[in-house]
């Protein structure tokens, strides 16, 4: 393994976050689902989530953290997590494809943010869930951020539809976090 991608999964597994299973209140899981993972990096969601659902794709861009997350998915023997290497801005899946999808800490940094939300939307089946865990934009954000309520303007204009804005009492690399949970009702 070269030394950047070394560096690049010591910092993902390190960062100071909730444990993914306090995240999978938001929605209901059930175990014939298939759930998309956008930004799945070194795992955070996709191997916790995985015990609850049929099937887990794992996206990211980078092909390199991807076989990480296999070699660890293999290692712990977790056989449901199929990893796709792809854009946000268009998902190589078919329409209306998943149940559920989970964007964790990862739609701040797209632009166009609405090129994603409708690829998030197009392949989400009816009544499918998205849930959106990002860190709230303030003046001592650091880096690109999203405000809650910019993304939830942008969720809506996407199509969703029953779309929910939650504040938990949690942070997230020292950041306030806020939950948006959206259907897609066609």
């Amino acid at each position: 393994m070269n030394q950047k991608l070394s560096r690049k999964i010591t910092n993902l597994e390190n960062i100071k976050r909730v444990p993914a299973e306090e995240l999978f209140r938001f929605i209901s899981l059930n175990k014939e689902d298939k759930l998309l993972d956008l930004g799945a990096g070194v795992g955070y969601i996709s191997l916790p989530i995985s015990k609850y659902v049929d099937e887990v794709t794992a996206l990211d861009f980078d092909e390199d953290i991807l076989k990480y997350l296999e070699t660890k998915a293999g290692e712990n023997g977790i056989t449901n997590i199929k990893t796709l290497v792809s854009d946000f801005k268009d998902i190589q899946l078919r329409n209306e494809i998943v149940d559920k999808a989970v964007a964790s800490i990862s739609l701040h940094e797209v632009k166009p943010l609405s090129l994603a939300l409708d690829e998030i939307y197009r392949v989400l089946k009816n009544k499918g869930v998205f849930l959106c865990i990002e860190l709230e934009k303030s003046e001592s954000s650091k880096g690109p951020r999203v405000s809650s309520k910019d993304m939830k303007e942008n969720v809506l204009n996407a199509g969703f539809e029953n779309v929910e804005i939650f504040y938990p009492q949690m942070k997230m690399v020292n950041e306030a976090v806020y939950i948006i949970v959206a259907q897609k009702n066609k």
